[in-house]
């Protein structure tokens, strides 16, 4: 039935992205002490631009910070960006706890989307150990052309990464300066809370991210890359107009605030591209992606 279409390529879309067999890389460091406090490095492929060194991209994936989903499923991304010729960091952190109950938030029964504050204290811990980590790991790289990229929630935590500047005064992971970053391209991000919350994007994990209840309300403001602007870095923002998993509105609401606060955010809109096709090596989206990704890179 013609209701069923969008559902059935969404279906189909999400199969063959997660149909590619993972990638090992070619190093991993540790940025912690927890098993998932580690960063996989892949070098680059293809030729390398100025000076033999190529082109870093951070990738944080995505998954509505739920346990099941960990950064395997982007090793095929992340080997694709590297037979493009970036030199790769692909970031694990700490989710939901496996195979917790959901009732503390919003939404159904299964894994709790992320933990407060473990996932942003890993995330804000992985970019700040990554410059010496590369220089160990993965020498072909070259830190100051460092661009970070992520899917959904891990686009949401790319746009956070890079907002740490402009974060409240006592939040523990603010930085005295913005990220010496090249820019940021954001994958079909959560990338405003309230809209996503609204939308019950993936089953109410926005809420359950930061708690659910009045917690939402208290820690938006330290979570919330719509709340955390200008932060005068490049931002790119790629998005399915198909995608039915985190819905176009999303993204285009930060793209509203950030141009209300001054700030001029890009918005590569793709017509029939869903959720998965950005980070699927088979789909033309991906090669979009990269293209994105090379024109603040290089």
């Amino acid at each position: 039935m013609p209701d069923n279409i969008p559902a059935a390529r969404a279906a189909a879309e999400e199969e063959s992205a997660f149909s590619h067999p993972p990638v090992d890389p070619d190093a991993v460091a540790a940025y912690g002490d927890h098993p998932d406090q580690v960063i996989d490095f892949y070098a680059p492929r293809g030729e390398v631009g100025q000076g033999g060194l190529a082109p870093l991209v951070v990738v944080l994936h995505g998954g509505a910070w739920r346990a099941p989903y960990d950064r395997r499923h982007v090793t095929p991304f992340a080997d694709f960006l590297a037979r493009r010729g970036f030199a790769v960091a692909n970031v694990e952190y700490r989710r939901g706890a496996e195979g917790a109950d959901s009732s503390a938030g919003s939404g159904g029964g299964g894994p709790v989307a992320g933990r407060w504050p473990e996932t942003f204290d890993d995330v804000a811990a992985a970019l700040d150990a990554l410059p010496a980590l590369v220089r160990e790991a993965l020498p072909q790289a070259d830190p100051r052309r460092t661009v970070l990229t992520g899917h959904s929630a891990g686009g949401h935590l790319a746009l956070w990464a890079a907002a740490r500047h402009v974060l409240p005064a006592d939040a523990p992971w603010r930085t005295d300066r913005p990220a010496p970053l090249r820019g940021v391209v954001a994958l079909a991000p959560i990338a405003d809370f309230t809209v996503a919350d609204k939308l019950d994007v993936c089953g109410g994990a926005a809420r359950q991210l930061l708690g659910g209840g009045v917690e939402f309300a208290e820690r938006r403001p330290y979570a919330d890359p719509a709340l955390l602007l200008p932060t005068g870095i490049a931002t790119t923002l790629v998005q399915g107009r198909t995608d039915i998993v985190v819905p176009q509105a999303v993204g285009e609401s930060y793209a509203d605030a950030a141009a209300k606060a001054g700030e001029v955010v890009g918005l590569t809109l793709l017509e029939d591209v869903g959720h998965f096709p950005l980070i699927d090596p088979a789909a033309d989206a991906c090669a979009v992606v990269a293209e994105e990704i090379a024109q603040l890179a290089w």
